[in-house]
């Protein structure tokens, strides 16, 4: 077993060797130009980036025209809502999201609102699910968009997507979801969901990064956006820009690797996550975060009362774990998402976020409940709190 055992899938994956392999001629033999019409050289590149789209498409039901590549998930994210509010401002300039979305979601919703447009941001319940009734009520005349997050990146809890499709195409609404971490973990398809718009990205799925996709419906509705990169008309005149044909490569075939070997990886993973998951909540005082019935196969968010988080992690000696999102490690603000679903500033700086991921052993899992065991037991018993917790004087100091 190799030291640090990495469990933080959710923050990246590393890439599967057999996407290296397809990927390496196209840095030097297939060195091509995609949009070179004139010459071999181009038309190689080009050929490439055509198989791999078909896969990317085939891998969430989707037609290989309705795939536009983009440099990653955050810029997907972008070029959704941005293109769609600038495109259907005549008829109206509501977005309806949630209070536990990515912040390449959030940030975007604020820019809107700086842009004159207004912004609904949904509350969840306290398994991190939200009530779709109270999106339904949220729908005006003027709501053009309604983007809620596939599956969430710090909990693993997964929406009721094709609900909230149903909803918003009642009201004549556009559905877009970030998919970054559902994608090549378990099922999508498109149409099954009612997805108008998708973002999701290559490096959450063993593909290397700085390659990503926006799907975008062509028919029933034909959605329509504007470009927020200009300069060639790449990719359908929607996202301008010399394509990343070995980004490309990867990411197509790192999408055919997950459409083989998801639905057995997903029942592997669920196995060990649950092992970890049951090991430590038999430690007092703690709980998994979110609901555990509606929620990805590899992802466990654990609140270890009476600790924190970030000490938590560098006691952990050998384990790479995250706190929170990636994106957000820098802040020393608590969790949004866990303060959305109702923990107190304390209890959500105790949580730590567990990422399975295709390389995760059964030998890795036992190292990090042991990991995990001792650090706990260590700040607690160097913790005053903690003493007189179990004195039964502050019970009341956490507030779940």
């Amino acid at each position: 077993m190799n030291v640090p055992v990495y469990l933080d899938n959710n923050a990246t994956t590393p890439m599967d060797p057999r996407v290296l392999e397809d990927m390496l001629p196209y840095f030097t033999q297939k060195f091509g130009n995609a949009a070179s019409r004139n010459h071999s050289f181009g038309w190689v590149a080009e050929e490439a980036v055509d198989h791999a789209r078909s896969w990317v498409a085939r891998l969430i039901g989707a037609a290989d025209s309705e795939i536009i590549f983009t440099s990653g998930a955050t810029e997907a994210d972008n070029l959704a809502i941005k293109g769609v509010f600038e495109m259907y401002r005549n008829k109206g300039n509501h977005i309806v999201t949630c209070a536990t979305e990515h912040k390449a979601v959030l940030d975007t919703c604020k820019h809107i609102e700086k842009l004159g447009g207004t912004v609904t941001y949904l509350p969840v319940k306290e398994d991190g699910l939200i009530d779709p009734d109270e999106l339904e009520r949220s729908i005006t005349d003027k709501t053009i968009l309604v983007a809620i997050m596939y599956g969430n990146n710090e909990t693993g809890v997964i929406q009721p997507v094709a609900e909230i499709a149903g909803i918003a195409h009642r009201h004549g609404v556009l559905f877009f979801t970030d998919a970054t971490q559902a994608v090549g973990k378990i099922p999508i398809d498109v149409n099954t969901d009612g997805i108008d718009l998708m973002a999701f990205s290559a490096h959450k799925m063993y593909g290397p990064k700085g390659i990503g996709a926006l799907y975008i419906r062509r028919k029933n509705p034909r959605v329509k956006i504007t470009a927020q990169i200009d300069g060639g008309s790449h990719e359908r005149g929607m996202r301008s820009g010399t394509l990343n044909v070995p980004g490309i490569v990867g990411f197509g075939r790192a999408c055919e690797l997950c459409s083989v070997e998801m639905n057995e990886e997903a029942i592997r993973l669920s196995a060990l996550r649950d092992k970890l998951e049951n090991a430590l909540t038999e430690i007092e005082e703690t709980y998994v975060n979110g609901s555990r019935q509606h929620r990805l196969p590899h992802v466990s968010n654990i609140a270890f009362k009476y600790t924190e988080g970030e000490g938590l992690i560098m006691t952990m000696k050998g384990l790479a774990v995250s706190s929170g999102s990636a994106c957000t490690s820098a802040s020393l603000e608590p969790s949004h998402v866990l303060k959305s679903l109702g923990l107190s500033d304390d209890l959500a700086h105790s949580s730590i976020r567990f990422a399975l991921g295709r390389f995760t052993t059964e030998e890795e899992i036992d190292f990090a409940i042991g990991q995990v065991k001792k650090a706990v037991d260590n700040q607690r018993t160097l913790s005053p709190v903690w003493e007189l917790f179990k004195e039964g004087i502050t019970s009341q100091i956490y507030i779940k």
